[in-house]
Parts: C-alpha cells; structure tokens; sequence
C-alpha cells in the first residue's frame, strides 16, 4: 500500500502545513506515508511519532528538528536533506544515514542487539 495523495494529512504535508498536521496528530489522526513523494517539502518539527515512512522520498527536504525515532524509515531516501536537530531510528546506522543523505541511498536497517546485563 502506497500513501494516498487524497488523504487530508498527506495534503497537509504537501501544502507544508505543519502547525495544522501536528495538530491534527494531537487529535489521534494518522497517515500512512509508505512510498510518499515529500520531495523539497519544509517539515520542519513535523510530528513523525508512530508514522510508517517506509520508502518515502524526501530528497532535499528540510527535516530539521524531526524526532523519527518511533518511524518505520526503512527504505526512505533523505539525500540532500537537511537534518540538523534529528533523531533517527536506532535500527539506522550512522553510515547509512551519511550514504542516503550524500548519496541517495535507501536507508536499510540494522539488527539492534539487545544488551544483556549478566546477574
């Protein structure tokens, strides 16, 4: 399933109505943004909590101040965005961050051990 351009949320991101998005967000709404095309969009401080992103395209977006950390990322590509102030996912690496930012790679994720403390 793709993200629907017709669903009032998505529109909102596409007209870069934030304030609007966040507060529909605060309402419980939800948007399901696999394979969405944000490309150059401002997003600045979007509420991203809980959304599936997978394999959005948000080549040159300003994502500055984004929490991403409770996103489904896996398969996005952020190249070129700005992202000053974000959290990612901690199933992301670093490195794949650097290679989707610098080179549009799709972001693909790591298996995050667990660590055990011995009793």
């Amino acid at each position: 399933m793709a993200a629907d351009p017709n669903d009032p949320l998505y529109q909102l991101l596409l007209d870069e109505k934030i304030k609007e998005f966040n507060q529909a967000r605060s309402e419980g709404k939800t948007v399901d943004l696999r394979g969405a095309h944000l490309r150059g969009r401002d997003l600045r401080v979007m509420n991203a909590d809980g959304l599936d992103m997978r394999d959005a395209y948000l080549r040159g977006a300003d994502l500055r101040g984004v929490d991403f950390r409770n996103t489904l990322m896996e398969g996005a590509s952020i190249c070129e965005a700005k992202i000053s102030g974000c959290f990612f996912p901690r199933e992301l690496a670093p490195e794949e961050i650097r290679l989707s930012l610098e080179k549009g790679t799709r972001l693909r994720y790591r298996i995050v051990k667990k660590m055990v403390r011995p009793e």
